[in-house]
Protein backbone atom coordinates (compact mmCIF):
# COMPACT_ATOMS: atom_id res chain seq x y z
CA UNK A 1 0.00 0.00 0.00
CA UNK A 2 1.06 3.50 -0.89
CA UNK A 3 1.23 6.59 1.64
CA UNK A 4 -2.26 7.49 0.11
CA UNK A 5 -3.89 4.57 0.08
CA UNK A 6 -3.37 2.89 -2.81
CA UNK A 7 -3.43 -1.02 -3.11
CA UNK A 8 -1.57 -2.29 -6.16
CA UNK A 9 0.06 -5.62 -6.67
CA UNK A 10 3.90 -6.83 -7.68
CA UNK A 11 5.64 -9.56 -8.59
CA UNK A 12 8.47 -10.62 -5.71
CA UNK A 13 11.38 -12.66 -6.66
CA UNK A 14 13.60 -14.05 -3.67
CA UNK A 15 17.05 -15.17 -4.00
CA UNK A 16 18.13 -18.69 -3.03
CA UNK A 17 20.04 -17.72 -0.02
CA UNK A 18 20.82 -14.79 2.16
CA UNK A 19 20.36 -11.94 -0.14
CA UNK A 20 23.51 -9.57 -1.07
CA UNK A 21 20.65 -6.58 -1.37
CA UNK A 22 17.60 -5.39 -2.92
CA UNK A 23 16.26 -4.40 -6.58
CA UNK A 24 13.15 -2.55 -7.43
CA UNK A 25 12.46 -3.41 -11.48
CA UNK A 26 10.23 -0.78 -13.23
CA UNK A 27 7.99 -1.84 -15.89
CA UNK A 28 8.02 -0.04 -19.35
CA UNK A 29 4.60 0.93 -20.79
CA UNK A 30 3.60 -2.37 -21.30
CA UNK A 31 3.29 -3.63 -17.60
CA UNK A 32 4.55 -6.04 -15.35
CA UNK A 33 4.38 -8.71 -18.22
CA UNK A 34 6.40 -12.14 -18.49
CA UNK A 35 9.66 -10.21 -19.80
CA UNK A 36 9.62 -8.08 -16.60
CA UNK A 37 8.95 -10.61 -14.28
CA UNK A 38 11.65 -12.36 -15.47
CA UNK A 39 14.01 -9.81 -15.30
CA UNK A 40 12.95 -9.67 -11.50
CA UNK A 41 13.60 -13.38 -11.47
CA UNK A 42 17.17 -12.67 -12.88
CA UNK A 43 17.83 -11.09 -10.41
CA UNK A 44 16.62 -12.98 -7.92
CA UNK A 45 18.68 -16.18 -9.14
CA UNK A 46 21.77 -13.11 -8.92
CA UNK A 47 21.58 -12.81 -5.33
CA UNK A 48 18.73 -10.02 -5.07
CA UNK A 49 15.37 -9.58 -2.85
CA UNK A 50 13.46 -7.76 -6.36
CA UNK A 51 9.87 -6.67 -6.27
CA UNK A 52 8.28 -5.36 -9.43
CA UNK A 53 5.52 -3.02 -8.78
CA UNK A 54 2.55 -3.24 -10.72
CA UNK A 55 2.63 0.82 -11.84
CA UNK A 56 -0.37 0.98 -13.88
CA UNK A 57 -3.00 -0.64 -11.51
CA UNK A 58 -3.76 3.01 -10.30
CA UNK A 59 -5.15 3.13 -13.98
CA UNK A 60 -6.05 -0.31 -14.67
CA UNK A 61 -4.97 -3.42 -12.53
CA UNK A 62 -3.28 -6.59 -14.33
CA UNK A 63 -2.16 -4.86 -17.74
CA UNK A 64 -0.12 -7.78 -19.20
CA UNK A 65 0.62 -6.05 -22.65
CA UNK A 66 2.84 -7.44 -25.72
CA UNK A 67 4.93 -5.79 -27.78
CA UNK A 68 2.33 -4.64 -31.22
CA UNK A 69 1.88 -1.52 -32.30
CA UNK A 70 -1.70 -1.69 -30.97
CA UNK A 71 -0.04 -2.73 -27.59
CA UNK A 72 2.54 0.17 -27.56
CA UNK A 73 -0.38 2.78 -28.15
CA UNK A 74 -2.56 1.39 -25.68
CA UNK A 75 0.44 1.18 -23.00
CA UNK A 76 1.24 4.95 -23.95
CA UNK A 77 -2.29 5.57 -22.62
CA UNK A 78 -1.86 4.44 -19.88
CA UNK A 79 1.20 5.86 -18.98
CA UNK A 80 0.13 9.35 -19.76
CA UNK A 81 -2.03 8.35 -16.56
CA UNK A 82 0.48 7.75 -14.25
CA UNK A 83 1.91 11.02 -12.70
CA UNK A 84 5.78 10.61 -11.80
CA UNK A 85 5.09 11.51 -8.49
CA UNK A 86 1.81 8.57 -8.38
CA UNK A 87 4.89 6.48 -9.29
CA UNK A 88 7.23 7.22 -6.87
CA UNK A 89 4.39 6.69 -4.02
CA UNK A 90 3.82 2.94 -5.23
CA UNK A 91 7.52 2.60 -6.01
CA UNK A 92 8.59 3.71 -1.96
CA UNK A 93 6.40 1.38 -1.21
CA UNK A 94 7.72 -1.57 -2.70
CA UNK A 95 11.25 0.02 -1.49
CA UNK A 96 9.83 -0.35 2.19
CA UNK A 97 9.09 -4.09 1.36
CA UNK A 98 12.20 -5.32 0.11
CA UNK A 99 14.99 -2.94 1.94
CA UNK A 100 15.23 -5.32 5.06
CA UNK A 101 17.41 -7.35 2.33
CA UNK A 102 20.39 -4.44 2.68
CA UNK A 103 21.02 -2.02 0.68
CA UNK A 104 18.98 -1.01 -2.65
CA UNK A 105 19.51 -0.73 -6.44
CA UNK A 106 16.48 0.22 -8.77
CA UNK A 107 16.56 -0.66 -12.49
CA UNK A 108 14.00 0.78 -15.13
CA UNK A 109 13.29 0.09 -18.79
CA UNK A 110 11.86 2.54 -20.84
CA UNK A 111 9.76 4.62 -19.48
CA UNK A 112 11.01 2.47 -15.83
CA UNK A 113 14.14 3.79 -17.13
CA UNK A 114 13.18 7.27 -17.07
CA UNK A 115 11.68 6.43 -13.24
CA UNK A 116 14.69 4.65 -11.91
CA UNK A 117 16.75 8.56 -12.87
CA UNK A 118 14.16 9.96 -11.15
CA UNK A 119 14.44 7.36 -7.96
CA UNK A 120 18.09 8.24 -7.77
CA UNK A 121 17.14 11.52 -6.56
CA UNK A 122 13.89 11.36 -4.80
CA UNK A 123 14.42 7.94 -2.97
CA UNK A 124 16.55 6.17 -0.63
CA UNK A 125 18.35 4.28 -3.32
CA UNK A 126 21.80 2.97 -3.33
CA UNK A 127 22.08 2.69 -7.36
CA UNK A 128 19.93 2.98 -10.01
CA UNK A 129 20.64 1.18 -13.80
CA UNK A 130 18.49 2.61 -16.46
CA UNK A 131 17.64 0.69 -20.45
CA UNK A 132 16.77 2.74 -22.68
CA UNK A 133 15.29 5.42 -21.08
CA UNK A 134 12.72 7.63 -22.38
CA UNK A 135 12.73 11.11 -21.96
CA UNK A 136 15.10 11.76 -19.44
CA UNK A 137 16.14 14.75 -20.41
CA UNK A 138 13.06 16.10 -19.12
CA UNK A 139 13.98 15.25 -15.85
CA UNK A 140 17.50 16.20 -16.13
CA UNK A 141 17.07 19.36 -13.47
CA UNK A 142 16.86 16.01 -11.07
CA UNK A 143 20.76 15.16 -10.09
CA UNK A 144 20.83 12.25 -8.96
CA UNK A 145 22.31 11.72 -5.19
CA UNK A 146 23.78 8.08 -6.39
CA UNK A 147 25.32 6.57 -8.82
CA UNK A 148 23.94 5.84 -11.75
CA UNK A 149 24.24 3.74 -15.19
CA UNK A 150 22.66 4.06 -18.17
CA UNK A 151 22.93 1.61 -21.54
CA UNK A 152 21.30 3.18 -24.73
CA UNK A 153 21.12 2.18 -28.41
CA UNK A 154 22.90 3.62 -30.90
CA UNK A 155 20.33 2.90 -33.21
CA UNK A 156 17.03 3.57 -31.44
CA UNK A 157 15.11 5.93 -33.15
CA UNK A 158 12.96 7.05 -30.10
CA UNK A 159 15.67 8.94 -27.72
CA UNK A 160 18.19 11.34 -29.63
CA UNK A 161 21.78 10.70 -29.02
CA UNK A 162 22.44 14.68 -28.75
CA UNK A 163 20.22 14.61 -25.59
CA UNK A 164 22.09 11.67 -24.18
CA UNK A 165 25.09 13.93 -24.87
CA UNK A 166 23.93 16.53 -22.95
CA UNK A 167 22.62 14.48 -19.89
CA UNK A 168 26.41 13.16 -20.02
CA UNK A 169 28.06 16.55 -20.01
CA UNK A 170 25.90 17.74 -16.93
CA UNK A 171 26.51 14.48 -15.01
CA UNK A 172 29.97 13.40 -15.86
CA UNK A 173 29.93 10.89 -13.15
CA UNK A 174 26.87 8.70 -14.24
CA UNK A 175 27.99 5.82 -16.47
CA UNK A 176 26.90 5.86 -19.90
CA UNK A 177 27.15 3.43 -22.18
CA UNK A 178 26.38 3.03 -26.02
CA UNK A 179 25.65 -0.19 -28.07
CA UNK A 180 24.82 -0.74 -31.61
CA UNK A 181 21.86 -1.79 -31.48
CA UNK A 182 17.72 -0.58 -31.17
CA UNK A 183 15.46 0.23 -28.41
CA UNK A 184 14.69 -2.76 -26.19
CA UNK A 185 17.56 -4.43 -27.23
CA UNK A 186 17.33 -6.55 -23.72
CA UNK A 187 14.19 -7.63 -24.48
CA UNK A 188 14.02 -11.39 -25.71
CA UNK A 189 10.57 -10.89 -26.83
CA UNK A 190 11.06 -8.14 -28.93
CA UNK A 191 12.12 -8.28 -32.91
CA UNK A 192 15.26 -5.60 -31.49
CA UNK A 193 16.54 -8.23 -28.84
CA UNK A 194 20.09 -7.86 -29.51
CA UNK A 195 21.60 -11.07 -28.06
CA UNK A 196 25.37 -9.40 -27.64
CA UNK A 197 24.57 -5.75 -26.20
CA UNK A 198 22.19 -7.47 -23.89
CA UNK A 199 24.69 -9.83 -22.50
CA UNK A 200 27.29 -6.89 -22.30
CA UNK A 201 25.05 -4.54 -20.76
CA UNK A 202 24.12 -7.51 -18.16
CA UNK A 203 27.65 -7.88 -17.59
CA UNK A 204 28.07 -4.13 -16.78
CA UNK A 205 25.08 -4.09 -14.85
CA UNK A 206 25.67 -6.67 -12.20
CA UNK A 207 29.63 -5.62 -11.95
CA UNK A 208 28.29 -2.04 -11.26
CA UNK A 209 25.45 -3.21 -8.65
CA UNK A 210 28.19 -5.58 -6.89
CA UNK A 211 30.30 -2.89 -6.58
CA UNK A 212 27.52 -0.32 -5.30
CA UNK A 213 24.90 -2.43 -3.31
CA UNK A 214 27.07 -6.18 -2.92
Amino acid sequence: MARDGHEFGAWLAAPAGTPRGAMLVLQEIFGVNEHIRGVADRYAAAGYLAIAPALFDRVQRQVELGYSPEDAQRGTGLRIQVPIEQALLDIGAALRVVRHAGKVGVVGYCWGGMLSWVCASALEVQAAVGYYTSRVWEQIERAPACPVLLHYGRNDTGIPLPEVEKLQARYPAAEVHLYDAGHGFACDARASFDAASAGLAWQRTLAFLHAKIG
